[in-house]
């Protein structure tokens, strides 16, 4: 079943999300929510999905970024973004602790703002603690892009979106970015769009 997936402005996209016990996460009625969020993440497409996107307060999100999301990715670009695909997983109730700074600069997207997109700072090294699909404690070393996705689906946790984060002079439509800063590096949207370090 494909779920709908809320846009900005709805209130569940600002609100921390209600923890799940093992037992709740075993329920038929969790797992199913795990699968049909999984098929709306991959129709969508996208690499995560948060409960709090279909309307749902819960602190529960899926993750998968594919090898053929990669396959037409230069690779100057996934080296830039230390991206590398990541197998199918939930995670419930997390964690996160950051491992370094923020430094790690480069256009997001979310599926909750569709068209469009902004540079956002993130930690290049996570640790995550959360429980799986099953409701078993699980520890999740994440480093580069996959970190990033972690962050941003954590925050959707907590009722923060990427434009909470973001560099705002780089905030700009989907279009507009694969028309003009599509293949631009950290360092020549810095320069051309004047964000500061």
């Amino acid at each position: 079943m494909r779920l709908k997936i809320v846009q900005a402005g709805e209130a569940v996209l600002r609100q921390r999300g209600k923890d799940l016990s093992a037992g709740e996460i075993r329920s038929r009625e969790i797992q199913n929510l795990i699968e049909w969020m999984r098929e709306t993440m991959y129709d969508a497409p996208g690499v995560g999905l948060a409960a709090p996107q279909v309307g749902l307060s819960l602190r529960l999100a899926v993750i998968e970024d594919k090898p053929e999301n990669l396959k037409d990715v230069p690779a100057d670009y996934l080296k830039e973004r230390d991206r590398k695909a990541v197998p199918f997983h939930v995670i419930v109730n997390p964690k996160l602790t950051l491992e370094g700074p923020a430094d790690a600069e480069f256009f997001e997207g979310c599926l909750s703002l569709s068209g469009f997109t902004a540079v956002v700072p993130r930690a290049r090294k996570v640790r995550v603690e959360c429980l799986d699909h099953q409701g078993e404690p699980k520890t999740i070393q994440a480093s580069g892009w996959y970190a990033r996705i972690l962050q941003h689906e954590i925050d959707h946790l907590v009722g923060t979106v990427y434009i909470d984060r973001m560099r705002s002079r780089t905030f700009m439509s989907v279009e507009n970015h694969n028309r003009y800063w599509k293949n631009k590096s950290s360092a020549d949207l810095r320069k051309l769009i004047g964000w500061e370090s």
